[in-house]
């Protein structure tokens, strides 16, 4: 049988009359980053934490690393890197203390590597966990995560709350798990964020899997909202040659326009005039579930 490093099974839970996952069934393959993206109450943390065995479900069956989750829950915990919506520290340990204790009960962990990335973070070794403010420990959650270089991580939202450099060094460990070959099984409510480093997504509403697409595929028809200023009169006739906008506006000397897809064209007929403003937006996980698979506002 093909080893899949995440394989659920018509996973389903209810809590009580309300729906959390229905029926879902993915396969996470060895050495791809995985992302599973939906609105708040799509199942995304309830996937997480089936997957954790935090809750049990109403039907179905879930394997990480071949294993049950629910039979061999504790080996899961001690070989996959993980990261809960909401994770308990030891609030009376400094960060130091908190990575030497996870050190000792973690095969391969690295203490020194976790203190390198703790000061990457620009985490204080010596403070109290209970001082920390709420981005540091986040930042915690995703150091003690990676800290025994795990081949597979299992993160529920953890871009949430951080700021741009604490992303983009998540990014870069996320491209590094991959680079070695490790899997990483990440939720989000950020498309832009799916697109950027994800192999395959799952996209999830009101607890049902809608579709697993490639992160190329999302890219390719990536709808953008584009606003440019320019220092001289422009024409619209001038744009009108480029393939995949539409909605093309002209006010004073700003052109506005939405964009299917890359940009490249857009900037190559832009680049003829002078630019003194580009402004690119994209559109809203709303939006771009309505236009994608023509599923209406969320409730």
């Amino acid at each position: 049988m093909r080893y899949f490093v995440i394989r659920t099974e018509n996973l389903t839970k209810y809590y009580g009359r309300r729906l959390g996952i229905e029926d879902l069934t993915i396969e996470v393959e060895p050495g791809e980053v995985y992302g599973f993206l939906g609105p708040d109450n799509a199942g995304k943390t309830t996937t997480v934490r089936l997957l954790l065995d935090t809750i049990r479900p109403t039907h179905g069956r879930a394997l990480v690393l071949g294993m049950d989750c629910q039979k061999q829950a504790k080996e899961i915990r001690l070989q996959a890197g993980f990261l809960p919506e909401e994770f308990s520290l030891f609030n009376h340990m400094s960060v130091a203390d908190f990575l030497r204790y996870l050190s000792r009960q973690r095969s391969q962990a690295s203490l020194a590597y976790g203190t390198s990335l703790s000061e990457q973070f620009g985490l204080n070794l010596g403070r109290r966990i209970v001082t920390l403010s709420a981005l540091e420990k986040r930042q915690l959650g995703i150091v003690q995560a990676f800290l025994h270089h795990p081949d597979l991580l299992i993160l529920d939202e953890p871009t949430k709350g951080l700021d741009r450099n604490s992303a983009s060094l998540f990014y870069r460990l996320v491209s590094e798990a991959r680079a070695d070959g490790r899997s990483v099984f990440l939720t989000s409510k950020s498309l832009l964020e799916m697109e950027r480093i994800c192999d395959r997504v799952a996209i999830l509403h009101a607890g049902k899997l809608i579709a697993v697409e490639r992160g190329v595929q999302l890219r390719s028809r990536a709808v953008r909202r584009i606003e440019m200023r320019f220092a001289d009169p422009v024409q619209l006739d001038d744009f009108r040659s480029v393939p995949n906008i539409d909605d093309l506006r002209l006010e004073d000397n700003k052109v506005f326009c939405i964009v299917h897809g890359e940009p490249d064209c857009l900037i190559k007929v832009a680049s003829r005039h002078r630019v003194t403003d580009f402004i690119s937006q994209q559109i809203s996980l709303e939006e771009a579930f309505s236009a994608y698979y023509g599923i209406g506002q969320y409730n």
